[in-house]
């Protein structure tokens, strides 16, 4: 049957109407939801502070709801001061922390970098200002406490759209957060961005079951505490999925400057290690592991901005002793010192010797093994199946693990490594060099304040809280006794006279 012009016309112009409603809503939707801003940066450094690894779509959290968490949650946090309360270094003048990421992608989402593991802070007095460290340890960092907060933030019932978006209109109206939402975006956060994200946070949770899990005699595992992971299980139980067990092997967030000297091959021509147990041989396979576990997608940009990253680390020189005007170095001790290093450390510490960057053996080194034990052949074996998967080539993770041990590192910028051993275990230099039965048994960790005698972070005083102004002390307690907290082994130097010993820490602070 033919149809009539007009009915022809009607039709043509009714799938017109529809082409272009279809092509709006598919703009709208790429325009809000996947639209994506290039980051510009003044320098290298910012980048490595503040840029984003891409893993905006699986583990972004929508700005203005990020901004408003600590508003709506504030019996939650450890403390007051919203996220400085997790030890966050927040440098004055930017609206995130360092380690964090704000990034367009539809819309704004905030997600963490490298740096929220790998930037340091020092202050001589409390009234000081922090003096920030990029690619330093980051020793206030409390990681496992701040995700324990988004989770439980997801399971409480004031987790919704109604509270939520009073407060995202209470913080528009003061003029935080660049201004407001408009009413399009009010809506997509109300019924889209805030339940989904609870729904992820719920999700996410699930693959954080294993760090809540008791031990093998009955006890809960012992918090990370500030400056620390769980590094190996974070990779085992992202990467590759493996049956949860009962390992704990916490690990000292390390310093990442300077990561030429730990590449390639020593002076021997032996293959140099990397990871604390020598997992990898690699610092490539490292920077790509790490990026992966903050939930990094395996696209061609993301292996060039590691490519970026590992020459920038590669190349940084790491900070030198910052407090000549106040504490200058004894250069007479610092000489005689440099002879007893040559004579007891460099062999395992000077950048490519013989030990340098190789796994001592247990039997040797003698510190904590429960890091040792959170790895395992069959986890390297399928975590390098896991990355070739998705399509990275990448040098493998070290599946032979003979001998099982910890690697001895190059020393350089050693003076804010503290508190130093493989778990962070011992506060200071000083300490290091008494036997193991005269080391704190119990100090506190992610208090910034140095002391450049001890060479180390100083023991903080407790604070008056509440109504009565009774004194308390806000930093987590590190116990020493605790499982992977032991502080023994690593003996060297022990044995040297109290002035000895007080030479070789004036040569290390010069390294």
């Amino acid at each position: 049957m033919n149809l009539q012009p007009k009915t022809k016309r009607l039709l043509w112009v009714s799938a017109i109407v529809l082409v272009i409603l279809i092509a709006l809503g598919a703009f709208f939707t790429w325009t809000k939801f996947f639209r994506e801003e290039k980051e510009v940066f003044a320098n290298e450094e910012e980048h490595f502070k503040y840029g984003s690894l891409g893993a905006e779509g699986d583990r972004g959290i929508p700005y203005y709801l990020w901004l408003v968490l600590p508003r709506v949650f504030p019996d939650l946090m450890p403390g007051p001061g919203g996220y400085k309360s997790f030890g966050v270094v927040w440098e004055e003048g930017h609206e995130i922390p360092v380690g964090f990421s704000k990034k367009v992608v539809g819309f704004p989402r905030i997600t963490n970098n490298c740096a929220v593991c790998h930037t340091a802070t020092y202050r001589l007095s409390e009234d000081e200002v922090p003096h920030v460290v990029a690619a330093g340890p980051g020793h206030t960092n409390n990681v496992q406490s701040m995700l324990r907060f988004l989770f439980k933030a997801a399971h409480d019932p004031r987790f919704n759209s109604d509270i939520i978006m009073n407060e995202i209109r209470l913080v528009s109206a003061n003029n935080y957060g660049n201004g407001g939402l408009s009413f399009v975006d009010r809506q997509i956060y109300r019924y889209l961005l805030i339940p989904f994200t609870r729904k992820a946070l719920l999700e996410q949770e699930k693959q954080f079951t294993w760090m809540e899990r008791y031990i093998g005699d009955g006890r809960p595992k012992p918090h990370w505490g500030p400056g620390r992971d769980d590094a190996m299980n974070l990779t085992k139980y992202f990467m590759t999925s493996m049956a949860e067990d009962n390992t704990f092997g916490p690990t000292d967030f390390p310093s990442v400057w300077n990561l030429g000297i730990r590449s390639g091959k020593d002076k021997a021509g032996k293959q140099m290690l990397l990871n604390w147990t020598g997992d990898t041989p690699a610092v490539r396979s490292v920077l790509i592991d790490s990026a992966l576990g903050l939930g990094a997608p395996a696209r061609p940009w993301f292996l060039q901005r590691m490519a970026d990253l590992d020459r920038y680390l590669s190349n940084l020189p790491p900070p030198p002793w910052p407090f000549a005007e106040t504490h200058p170095i004894n250069q007479q001790l610092a000489a005689e010192g440099q002879k007893i290093y040559a004579r007891d450390c460099a062999s395992c510490h000077e950048a490519r010797a013989e030990f340098t960057n190789k796994v001592i053996p247990i039997t040797e080194i003698g510190t904590d093994p429960e890091r040792m034990y959170s790895w395992s052949k069959n986890a390297a074996a399928e975590a390098n199946r896991r990355v070739k998967q998705m399509g990275i080539d990448r040098p493998p993770m070290v599946d032979t693990l003979d001998p099982y041990g910890y690697v001895s590192p190059p020393l350089d910028g050693i003076w804010l490594r503290a508190p130093y051993l493989h778990n962070g275990s011992v506060p200071t230099l000083r300490d290091l060099l008494n036997p193991s039965g005269e080391r704190p048994q119990t100090f506190h960790r992610g208090y910034d304040v140095f002391d450049p005698v001890k060479v180390g972070f100083k023991e903080p005083p407790p604070r008056p809280t509440g109504p009565n102004g009774q004194l308390e002390q806000p930093y987590p307690l590190f116990d020493t006794r605790e499982k992977g907290n032991g502080n023994q082994g690593h003996t060297y130097g022990t044995q040297l006279s109290a002035e000895d010993k007080e030479k070789l820490v004036e040569y290390l602070k010069t390294l």
